[in-house]
């Protein structure tokens, strides 16, 4: 790992704090579970949220709001409670390659987790090791599929194990675990340490983190993931992801 001057890091601090704020919320995925109080309205909202984060903001946005109105007041409580006819009125492209058909198996698999592994939370700690939670986002995405799915919805939850950065994934996990002074992230997991978080990594961090020294591997996916992790770790051992914003940041800033 390449060590890290004391310059990059007073600047990766301050950009860091510049974008960890309350107005982030805003043009951010973040924005749609922040209409929530209950935790698990919070936890439904954040993971279909960021299971539809990728391409153009907006359209993010957009697309969240519309998938969001079949779930009325209470995300909670439409997955608990949907019978098949509502969960038949949800129909059409929710998000690029999110179809209702996925959409509906989504709700019918976390009702299970709901009312039979005790919620995501109870699941992700189950599987959690000191020090790396990819573990058990594989193990997550195993229990999620485990009931009879169209094949094509698996490609919407990535898998660690596979190779992949889990990109989406890991920025829920930060929503919900980062203990967060700037309004943002939401701390609602105390089971879980902010120290074994992974920084979401796509194309967009990945270039920066690259052009910074804080990452050599070339490809964004898992091998990638834990050699940021080992470096951002390094800054910062308690709250490593908070460079997230920083990444993004920089991007933006350009």
């Amino acid at each position: 790992m390449k060590e890290i001057s004391s310059t990059l890091k007073a600047y990766l601090d301050e950009q860091a704090a510049r974008f960890n704020q309350p107005w982030f919320v805003e043009q951010d995925p973040v924005s749609i579970p922040h209409r929530y109080v209950r935790k698990e309205d919070i936890e439904i909202a954040g993971f279909l949220a960021a299971t539809i984060s990728w391409g153009n903001r907006r359209s993010i946005l957009d697309d969240a709001d519309r998938m969001m109105a079949w779930f009325g007041k209470s995300p909670y409580d439409f997955v608990c409670s949907a019978s098949p006819r509502q969960l038949q009125r949800i129909s059409g492209c929710v998000h690029r390659t999110f179809q209702a058909e996925d959409l509906r198996y989504f709700i019918r698999a976390l009702r299970k987790i709901y009312e039979e592994e005790g919620g995501m939370e109870e699941v992700f700690c189950r599987y959690a090791l000191p020090g790396d939670l990819q573990p058990a986002i594989s193990r997550f995405r195993a229990l999620f599929f485990s009931m009879p799915h169209p094949e094509r919805t698996t490609k919407h939850i990535s898998d660690p194990e596979r190779g992949s950065a889990a990109k989406r994934i890991n920025m829920m996990l930060r929503w919900f675990v980062r203990q967060d002074d700037g309004g943002v992230d939401f701390g609602i997991w105390k089971k879980l340490d902010p120290a074994w978080l992974s920084c979401p990594l796509d194309i967009h961090s990945g270039k920066i983190a690259r052009e910074l020294g804080l990452v050599h591997r070339k490809q964004n996916d898992a091998r990638a993931v834990k050699e940021l992790d080992q470096t951002l770790r390094s800054l910062n051992p308690a709250d490593p992801v908070r460079y997230d914003f920083a990444l993004f940041g920089i991007g933006v800033s350009r």
